[in-house]
Order: C-alpha cells, then structure tokens, then sequence
C-alpha cells in the first residue's frame, strides 16, 4: 500500500463486522487510508481473525490484565505508536477511552454508534430505540470525547424502524448502513473535509452531499 494512506489504529472488543468494512474499503486503490494495527482489549474477539486474514497486524491489550485505567491506556497508546498510526477508529470497542488517552490523538478518533445520536447513546441503542416506540431509528460516525457517544458528529444514515421488527431485525437493518457509512466517514475526515467547530462539525457539502446519496442513500450530512 501506499506510505502516503493515512495509518489508522481500529480498536475493537467483538466480532468487527465495521471492521471488516473498512479493511474491505482500504483493499480499494483509491482509498486514502490503510489499516496499521487492530488492536483488542478481549484475546478471544473474532475481529483479530479478520486482521489476521487481511494481513494487518493484530495486536491484544487486555485491559483485565492491567490494574489501573491508565495503565491499559499506556499500553494501548504504546502499541499504536509502535504501529506508527495516525487516527484512530473505534469499531465495537467497549471501554470508555480518557481526556488524556484521546489529547494524543486530539480529533484523531472516530467512533460508529448504532442510533441516531444524540438519541439512545451507550448500550443496547437499538433497544432503546424500540422500547421508545420510534419510526426512525439509524447510526451515526462522530469524533469521540470524554463522554458516552458525546462527540461531534460527522454523518448519519437513517432507516425505518418497521412495526414488526425486533432488535435482532432492527440491528441487522441498521449494521447494513454502518457497513456503508463508517468507510465513508473516515474518507471524510482524514482528508480533511471535516473540522471541528467546537460541538459541531462543518462538513464540505458540495463534495460530500451528492457523494453521500450515492453511496448510501439513507444518510445525511451535518454541514454549517
């Protein structure tokens, strides 16, 4: 690959559907961004067979085997550091992450969540989503802070919640627009045409919106 593709670092905790997404998006020629390392904090998560099979190296920081936060911290910053990467992206990943941790990666890390955010953050969203009695329900890619699912938001896609859906059908449905979204996004950001502007994010529409209704036509583009 390329040395000029942006490195990035994929923290995962589970089976890494998201990240087989975005392995499938830096296998293209025209993607500007490689994936560097992937890194787990479970040893037994089906996402480091898929960095295995891709050829990326697949590295374990088990945060069971650190006594402190900030110690598994280190060793998951000293590990991407080692991989030289650039930008982060969480895919699953199921530990909060410090104000310190992300200042090494200031508006370098990327998250997918499974909601329409800033409705139903943290677990089981798509839940929520049912047991509020929703018609829409969807994802959303954002840069991560300190807090849970709090961070700016870079784009979301929307689909229908249907009237017979339980949270295995409605999760199913909303993974297919992740699938599609999060590759996107992480276009987006890394070749700058996303900046930060204190809790909002200004997108380059005409760059963006038309690219975004082709590739998926679910999602919207938060612009100022």
């Amino acid at each position: 690959m390329s040395s000029q593709r942006v490195r990035l670092g994929v923290l995962v905790s589970g089976s890494g559907s998201n990240l087989q997404a975005l392995l499938d998006a830096c296998a293209r020629e025209d993607f500007p961004a490689e994936v560097a390392c992937v890194v787990s904090n479970v040893p037994t998560a089906f996402a480091l067979e898929r960095a295995r099979k891709a050829g990326v190296t697949a590295k374990v920081v088990d945060h069971k085997a650190h006594a402190a936060k900030a110690d598994f911290e280190k060793a998951l910053l000293d590990t991407l550091r080692a991989a030289n990467v650039e930008w982060v992206c969480l895919a699953g990943f199921m530990r909060l992450l410090s104000a310190d941790f992300l200042g090494h990666y200031a508006g370098r890390v990327l998250n997918i969540h499974p909601s329409l955010l800033p409705a139903f953050p943290g677990l089981h969203a798509q839940r929520q989503a049912l047991e509020r009695g929703v018609k829409v329900a969807g994802c959303t890619v954002h840069f991560v802070d300190a807090g849970t699912d709090t961070g700016p938001i870079i784009a979301q896609a929307a689909v229908p919640v249907m009237p017979d859906d339980d949270e295995k059908a409605l999760s199913s449905r909303i993974l297919a627009e992740e699938h599609r979204l999060y590759p996107l996004a992480v276009r987006l950001a890394v070749t700058g045409k996303v900046t930060l502007d204190a809790a909002r994010t200004r997108v380059e529409a005409r760059a963006t919106a038309g690219e975004l209704a082709l590739r998926n036509p679910g999602a919207t583009v938060e612009s100022a």
